[in-house]
């Protein structure tokens, strides 16, 4: 054994290792529990009585000897791999945070996702319009009473140059040059001139979507709006459509779905009533084809619109819409994780 002993202790004085894997290896063949120093401490019983003590004492010292040789091999691996980095010179001085994606950036996108499935496209239009494109070709006359549901942005005091108060201004401009099939969503920034409050704002999101084509029924437009509730609140979300008006859909509906938040038993969120509106729909109004060129005899269409913003209340439960525009780094922090 003390010859052994004395073999292993050389060894150990010479060891090297070009890497790390190679280390482990050593590491494994001296010291694991079948390694060739605990098979020298399993001999240990076998020792006479007189030579235990001294044998002990070189036994101990070879493991010890064995560690410290390891270590030291490994700390100069870790240096070594130190010195040989070289950082990122095209990084700032300063550390930068990550940032995150918009929340309304976030929910425009899912829409979008959505109603793509559907087999619809995106189409975009100018923020600034001319009277045609949003109030008169969608059946809103000179002087009736529906352009005052809604207060508008004049620009240099133009009555006929405006910021546009909805996006369907752009569905316009899609029907005037394109014909059917239409299937497209318009998503994008409107200006109402509104007092700002945690409900309401003088601008917001929409997104409107149009579909055009031969023997479109309601049916369709109701299919397609299930669709969209279960696969943006889930799949257990119930939609209801309620009679109501617009100048550009005939019969025109306002569609509500069951609350998210307490899954229609009611609470506060849904005052009770266990249902959230959260868009408008209807059939496109044959005046509003003729008037975009389209003949109402051959084609009929539906189309919705939803504010993003109100999506988004919804979908991560903001009490205050305001929050959406004031950059609060700590609000929009909080959706990093959705990025």
């Amino acid at each position: 054994m003390r010859t052994k002993i004395a073999q292993l202790r050389a060894e150990i004085e010479a060891l090297t290792a070009s890497n790390a894997e190679e280390l482990e290896k050593l590491r494994i063949r001296l010291l694991s529990k079948k390694g060739e120093i605990t098979s020298l401490f399993n001999d240990f019983r076998n020792v006479a009585n007189e030579e235990k003590r001294e044998m002990g004492v070189l036994l101990n010292e070879l493991k010890q000897a064995a560690q410290e040789k390891i270590n030291t091999l490994k700390e100069s691996f870790a240096k070594r791999q130190e010195d040989n980095t070289v950082g990122d010179l095209t990084r700032s001085a300063l550390p930068l945070k990550i940032g995150s994606r918009h929340p309304l950036s976030l929910v425009k996108h899912e829409i979008a996702a959505i109603f793509s499935r559907l087999g619809f496209s995106i189409a975009e239009g100018p923020e600034i319009e001319d009277d045609w494109h949003v109030f008169t070709a969608l059946n809103f006359p000179l002087e009736h009473p529906a352009r005052d549901m809604q207060d508008t942005f004049f620009v240099e005091r133009n009555p006929d140059i405006l910021l546009r108060t909805h996006t369907s201004s752009v569905q316009v401009r899609v029907m005037e040059n394109r014909k059917p099939p239409i299937r497209l969503i318009f998503p994008g920034r409107v200006y109402r001139n509104e007092a700002i409050s945690y409900r309401a704002h003088c601008f917001f999101h929409q997104v409107e979507g149009l579909y055009i084509d031969r023997e479109v029924s309601f049916a369709d437009l109701k299919q397609a709006l299930l669709y969209f509730a279960r696969e943006m609140f889930g799949s257990e979300t119930r939609i209801r459509l309620r009679p109501s008006y617009f100048p550009f859909t005939e019969p025109s509906a306002e569609m509500d779905i069951s609350c998210n938040i307490c899954h229609g038993k009611g609470c506060a969120f849904c005052k009770h009533s266990g249902w959230v509106e959260i868009l408008g729909c209807g059939m496109v109004d044959p005046n509003v084809l003729k008037n975009c060129g389209i003949d109402p005899e051959q084609y009929s269409g539906y189309a919705f619109g939803m504010g993003v913003e109100r999506i988004a209340n919804l979908k991560y439960r903001t009490k205050d819409l305001r929050l959406f525009s004031e950059n609060d780094i700590r609000f929009l922090e909080q959706f990093r994780a959705a990025f």
